[in-house]
């Protein structure tokens, strides 16, 4: 297990350090981590994330002092005293403190790195300048919700699982990855691992012409395949379902193109591709609706948990001809959830719908 590298974790990482940041907060009494920094978080060999020095808070205040130093110097180590929120060592720490050091985690990650000129203390000005480097307004917007001076003012980290920068993929990088899980029957199962021992990772895999100045090339050699393969894998775990691509209802044949009773009949219907069902139930659901930019669709965001401690985030642009009813039997037909579990989501669909809706402008 490594240190993480900043420049090598995607949206999908920030996922997995906020959904245990939000386990830890959602412990009766909540545990603090207090200790978040880029040092102590891991990244193993197949690309999961994990959290390091939770002992941190769970046992600081059951040790004597003179064990205790180590703990406190790490974390009052010079270089790493920017992922402290201001109001450390004022008042009491509370759930806002590991946000504001996630917050700082991400700006490292979102800009390789904050430059700190040479200074063993990462400055305010360097800090200063890393966020206004942000180009990304998404991006931008959730970083700095974590960074507000006022603690009472961060978001949770529930909350910050529903943001949408944390579930952007690109569309054609999306439909790759859904097609090639679809049809994964037909390649060995480390293909990936397989095709990176044979590629010349100097060979140009992208190229855009420009008229009057120099082109752009991608060679593979940009390329991790280690997070390449990570995010198959969560492709294939359900964490970027393609809901928006598909039908909202099913099409209709129309009756001038609808084949004779006689001839339907000797006609060989082909076996439809079966869908996975999904045997595990839902323990736990939450949800969350905003009006999209141009406030014109309402887009929703589904946070659903599963028996075996899955958590499975759904995201659709909701039509005005859309209910609850058809969108829980819609999660059913593509395996999102189990059978049983349907009315008890259109219920709670159809509940949520009526609290936004019904809220003033």
């Amino acid at each position: 297990m490594d240190h993480w590298h900043l420049g090598a974790l995607p949206n999908a990482r920030l996922i997995d350090i906020c959904a245990r940041e939000s386990f830890l907060h959602s412990c009766n009494p909540p545990i603090i981590h207090g200790n978040l920094t880029s040092d102590t978080i891991f990244i193993q060999h197949n690309g999961l994330i994990k959290i390091g020095s939770v002992w941190h808070r769970v046992f600081s205040n059951a040790i004597p002092d003179d064990l205790r130093s180590p703990i406190r110097a790490e974390r009052e180590e010079q270089r790493n005293l920017h992922f402290s929120p201001p109001e450390y060592g004022q008042v009491a720490d509370g759930t806002a403190v590991d946000i504001f050091s996630f917050g700082m985690c991400a700006l490292e990650m979102a800009v390789l790195e904050i430059q700190s000129n040479g200074d063993t203390r990462v400055t305010e000005e360097a800090i200063a300048r890393a966020r206004h480097s942000l180009s990304d307004p998404n991006m931008r917007e959730f970083i700095l919700s974590c960074l507000v001076l006022d603690p009472a003012c961060r978001p949770s980290a529930h909350n910050l699982l529903f943001h949408r920068v944390l579930f952007e993929v690109h569309s054609l990088k999306l439909l790759a990855a859904h097609c090639f899980i679809q049809h994964q029957y037909l390649m060995p199962e480390n293909v990936v691992e397989e095709k990176t021992k044979v590629i010349d990772l100097n060979m140009v895999m992208a190229e855009i012409h420009r008229t009057g100045r120099p082109g752009v090339q991608w060679r593979y050699s940009e390329v991790s395949f280690l997070e390449l393969d990570k995010f198959l894998e969560d492709v294939r775990n359900g964490i970027y379902p393609l809901m928006n691509f598909a039908a909202s209802r099913p099409l209709g044949l129309p009756r001038v193109l609808a084949p004779p009773p006689e001839d339907a009949r000797k006609a060989k219907t082909p076996t439809p591709e079966p869908f996975d069902v999904e045997t595990r139930k839902v323990v736990q659901m939450q949800c969350n609706m905003e009006m999209n930019e141009d406030r014109a669709q309402w887009h929703l965001t589904l946070l659903l948990v599963l028996e075996d401690k899955l958590h499975r985030q759904l995201s659709y642009d909701l039509l005005p001809t859309d209910s609850s009813k058809d969108l829980a039997t819609e999660l059913v037909h593509y395996g999102f959830i189990h059978e049983d579990d349907c009315e008890k989501l259109a219920a709670f669909l159809e509940s949520t719908f009526h609290k936004y809706r019904s809220a003033p402008s």
